[in-house]
């Protein structure tokens, strides 16, 4: 995965996107700082984890930039996602997500919203690509 964004680095400073080269430049900045924090290899896990938290920060600004009414940026930023999107494994269907919530009901047995960080758990331990506010919110209908 690294090699690829490094590849697209290269065509985007080659074709002259200076837009996707300089979001390119921002995450291979993350990345090199992620292996210096953790002291390990970028492995594609933790490509996807960094990639998940860019894109994280990305949507709350943008609905900060949204919220002050600066759009352009908030259309940039969006931008950068979709840039961002890219290099992201599949989501997690809400099908596949409410499966596997109602696997974890089924194993843990909850009787309260105390239990509700061992089914989260239990979720992401299952499925790596679940988007987790999604998994949150069917969790909480389910416990209610």
């Amino acid at each position: 995965m690294v090699e690829q964004i490094n590849n697209d680095l290269k065509d985007a400073l080659k074709s002259g996107d200076k837009f996707k080269l300089s979001v390119l430049r921002m995450l291979k900045s993350a990345l090199q700082l992620e292996a210096i924090n953790k002291k390990c290899e970028l492995t594609d896990e933790v490509v996807i984890s960094v990639l998940k938290k860019q894109v994280k920060q990305r949507n709350d600004s943008v609905k900060e930039y949204l919220d002050l009414g600066k759009k352009e940026t908030a259309e940039d930023l969006q931008k950068e996602i979709e840039i961002l999107s890219c290099y992201l494994p599949e989501e997690a269907s809400e099908e596949e997500i409410t499966k596997c919530v109602d696997n974890a009901f089924s194993e843990i047995n909850p009787s309260s919203m105390k239990d509700m960080g061992r089914i989260m758990k239990y979720v992401s331990d299952h499925l790596s690509n679940a988007d987790m506010s999604k998994v949150s919110a069917i969790v909480k209908e389910k416990l209610n």
